[in-house]
C-alpha cells in the first residue's frame, strides 16, 4: 500500500541484510488506525525481519521508519524473554495494586481468558508463582496477559498463537476482534488468521505482496492472480486450486471477504475434483488394513496414578480419519502411546489388527539420526516410496516439502526446527504405514508446507489420527472429531471443533471445573441432568424456535453473498453488505451454541 501520514507505521524503501542475504528489498507499506494484517511468507523469509522493523526492534540498512507521535506500540517477540525471577503478576499486572486492576474490565478479561479457564493453571497456583517453574504454554499465555493488559493503538505479534491450545486461540481470536487496536501478527494458524485479518502481508524474495482479506482471500488472490499470469501451472494444479476448492466447498464464512470477483473464482475451481476420493481411499485402506484397526474393550489408562480413560469400548476402523481434541493433560499424547503400544491399559483390552503397520509423529525429535544428511537419513529407509497412486523417489518427497536443491545434503544437525519435524514425518512416510499416528504435526511449519503436507495426506490409504491446535488443518484433513473432556471419557463430536469449544464453553459457565486435566465436575458431559416433563417441553419449544431462527440466516446469509458476487467491484455496496454479512455470522453462532446447550439438556 502506498505510504502516508495518517497512518500508524510508515516503512519507506527499507533494505535490510543479513550475512549476504538481502531479507527485504525496497519495501514500502504502512499501517493505519484499526488495520488488522496478517503476515505469511516461509520460514526464514522475512516475517520476523519485517515485524522488527515495524515494532522499531531493527533499523533498517536503507530506508526509513517513522511512527506517529505518542504511539502506544506493544510487541510480542517469538521467544518469550520473560524477566528471571518475575513472577506472573509483575510480569502482568507490573505494580498496579490489586483494587486498581481488579476494578478495570478489560484486565480482569485478560486475566481470565489466558490465565483462567482455558486450560492454563496459572491462576489457582496464585498470581505470585515465579515464571521461572512455568510450561512453554503458561509462559506464552503469560507474556500475551502482560502484553494485552495495557493500552496499545498499534500491536504487533510474532507467533502469539505458539504453545496455545484450540481454546487459547480462540479466546485470542475474539479478543483481537473486539479491540480497537491495529494490528500487525505473524502466525501459521489459517483459521486464526482468516478470522481475524482484513488484509495479507506476503513476504517472499526481498518483496511483500499485499492482498485484501485474510486467509481464505489470500488463497483466492493469489490463484486468481497465478490464472492471469499464466505462472507456475503443475503447482496451482495441485496446490493453491485443491486448497481452494476445499475452501468454496466448506461453510461461506471462508470466503466470505469481499473486493475479490467470485464468478473468476468459481470458474477457477469447476473442474477441481474433491481433495481426496474417500470411497476409494476407504477401498485401499481395507485391502491394506482388513476389518480390524484398534478395538478397545472397557479398557481404563492411566499415568503417574491419574486415570486418563475409563472403562473406554472404541472402534478405529480402516479408513478412518479421525482428530483429537482434548484439554491439556486429558490424554490425548497417552492415548496414542497406547494405541501404538508404548503404554499399557491399567484394566480391559486394546484389540490391534494383524495387519497393521502403525507409525507415530511425536512431539520430540528424538527419531532423527545423528551424522547423517536430509537425502541420506532418508534413502536409508527407502529410495522410493509410494503415496496413494503415486509412486516418489526420495528426491522428490524431500523437494515436495521443501528441501530443494544442496538443502537435501545438509546434516541433520544443522537443520532448524521446522525442518527437523518436516524430515521427522518425511521418514515416517517412507516405512509406508498403513496407520499414521500425529501428534501436534503443525508446529514450526510454514503455510506452503503444512499444504503441501495436506496434499500428501490427500492420498493417504490408511487410517489416519491427528491430535493438534490447529483447527484449519484437522479440518481439512480430518473426516470425524472425538474429544478428551478430561472426565475419562472420549466423545464423538458431530459438530466438530465448534461442538468442542461449545462443550468446554458450557462446562465452564456451569462451573464443572475448566482447568487442564480436571475431570469436569461429578457429572460427565453429554450426561446432563434430567429436567421437569414442562421444562423440557419449554425446552424444545425453543429448540423449533432456533431452528427456524437459523433457516432465516442462513438463507440471508445466501443473499448476501448471492449480492456480494453481484456488486463486487462496487466497493461502497460491498462494504455495507459485508458489515450485514458479519452481523448475520455473529447473530448464527449465537444460535448455533444456544441450540447445543438445549440439545445436550434435552437429550433424546
Amino acid at each position: 500500500m502506498a505510504v502516508t501520514g495518517r497512518n500508524l507505521v510508515n516503512l519507506e524503501r527499507a533494505r535490510v541484510v543479513l550475512g549476504s542475504q538481502v531479507v527485504l528489498e525496497e519495501v514500502s507499506l504502512g499501517v493505519g488506525a484499526g488495520e488488522r494484517v496478517g503476515v505469511l511468507g516461509r520460514n526464514g523469509g522475512g516475517k520476523t525481519t519485517l515485524l522488527q522493523l515495524l515494532a522499531g526492534r531493527r533499523t533498517p540498512d536503507a530506508g526509513r521508519l517513522t511512527h506517529t507521535r505518542d504511539l502506544r506500540l506493544g510487541y510480542l517477540p517469538q521467544a518469550d524473554a520473560l524477566p528471571a525471577g518475575a513472577t506472573v503478576r509483575q510480569v502482568t499486572l507490573g505494580d498496579a495494586a490489586e483494587h486498581t486492576w481488579a476494578s478495570r474490565a478489560h484486565v480482569r478479561g485478560v486475566l481470565a481468558g489466558l490465565l483462567g479457564g482455558l486450560g492454563a493453571p496459572v491462576l489457582r497456583a496464585g498470581l505470585d508463582t515465579p515464571v521461572d517453574t512455568l510450561s512453554g504454554g503458561e509462559r506464552r499465555r503469560v507474556a500475551l496477559a502482560g502484553l494485552l493488559s495495557g493500552e496499545h493503538d498499534l500491536l504487533v505479534l510474532d507467533e502469539p498463537t505458539n504453545h496455545l491450545d484450540v481454546e487459547g486461540i480462540d479466546w485470542l481470536a475474539r479478543h483481537l476482534r473486539a479491540q480497537r487496536a491495529a494490528l500487525v501478527v505473524v502466525t501459521h494458524d489459517r483459521w486464526f488468521l482468516d478470522t481475524v485479518c482484513e488484509r495479507t502481508w506476503e513476504v517472499h524474495d526481498g518483496v511483500v505482496e499485499e492482498y485484501d482479506g485474510g486467509y481464505a482471500a489470500y488463497v483466492l488472490a493469489r490463484a486468481e492472480r497465478a490464472r492471469l499470469a499464466a505462472a507456475d501451472q503443475a503447482r496451482r494444479d495441485n496446490l493453491l486450486r485443491k486448497e481452494l476448492a476445499w475452501l468454496r466447498r466448506g461453510p461461506p464464512a471462508r470466503t466470505s471477504k469481499p473486493r475479490f470477483r467470485i464468478d473468476a473464482a468459481n470458474d477457477l475451481i469447476a473442474d477441481e475434483p474433491p481433495p481426496r476420493d474417500t470411497v476409494e481411499l476407504a477401498r485401499f485402506a481395507t485391502a491394506r488394513l482388513g476389518r480390524t484397526v484398534f478395538e478397545a474393550h472397557d479398557l481404563t489408562l492411566a499415568v503417574g496414578g491419574h486415570e486418563l480413560l475409563e472403562h473406554l469400548t472404541w472402534n478405529v476402523g480402516p479408513g478412518d480419519r479421525l482428530g483429537i481434541l482434548g484439554v491439556n493433560g486429558s490424554g490425548k499424547t497417552s492415548l496414542l502411546r497406547m494405541l501404538t503400544g508404548q503404554l499399557a491399559p491399567v484394566s480391559g483390552r486394546l484389540v490391534t489388527g494383524r495387519t497393521v503397520a502403525a507409525a507415530l509423529l511425536s512431539q520430540d525429535l528424538a527419531e532423527l539420526p545423528a551424522g547423517r544428511r536430509v537425502l541420506e537419513s532418508v534413502e536409508e529407509i527407502r529410495r522410493v516410496v509410494r503415496v496413494g497412486k503415486r509412486e516418489l523417489t526420495a528426491t522428490s518427497l524431500l523437494e515436495t516439502l521443501g528441501f530443494t536443491g544442496d538443502r537435501q545434503w545438509t546434516p541433520v544437525e544443522e537443520l532448524s526446527g521446522g525442518e527437523r519435524r518436516r524430515l521427522q514425518l518425511l521418514r515416517l512416510l517412507v516405512t509406508e504405514p498403513n496407520v499414521l499416528l500425529l501428534d501436534e504435526p503443525t508446529n514450526d511449519l510454514d503455510i506452503d508446507t503444512l499444504t503441501a503436507l495436506e496434499d500428501l495426506l490427500d492420498a493417504f490409504a490408511g487410517t489416519l489420527l491427528v491430535v493438534s491446535h490447529d483447527r484449519w488443518f484437522l479440518e481439512r484433513v480430518c473426516d470425524r472429531v472425538v474429544a478428551l473432556l478430561g472426565d475419562g471419557a472420549l466423545r464423538e463430536l458431530p459438530g466438530g471443533v465448534e461442538e468442542y469449544l461449545a462443550r468446554r464453553h458450557a462446562l465452564a459457565v456451569g462451573g464443572a471445573g475448566g482447568g487442564a486435566g480436571g475431570a469436569g465436575g461429578a457429572e460427565r458431559l453429554g450426561t446432563p441432568q434430567p429436567l421437569g416433563s414442562a421444562r423440557r417441553r419449554e425446552a424444545r419449544k425453543e429448540l423449533v424456535r432456533i431452528e427456524r431462527a437459523l433457516a432465516r440466516a442462513e438463507a440471508a446469509e445466501g443473499r448476501l453473498h448471492e449480492e456480494l458476487a453481484r456488486y463486487a467491484t462496487d466497493h461502497v455496496v460491498v462494504a455495507d453488505l459485508d458489515a450485514r454479512l458479519r452481523a448475520v455470522h455473529a447473530e448464527r453462532a449465537e444460535l448455533e451454541e444456544r441450540w447445543l446447550e438445549l440439545a445436550e439438556t434435552v437429550g433424546d
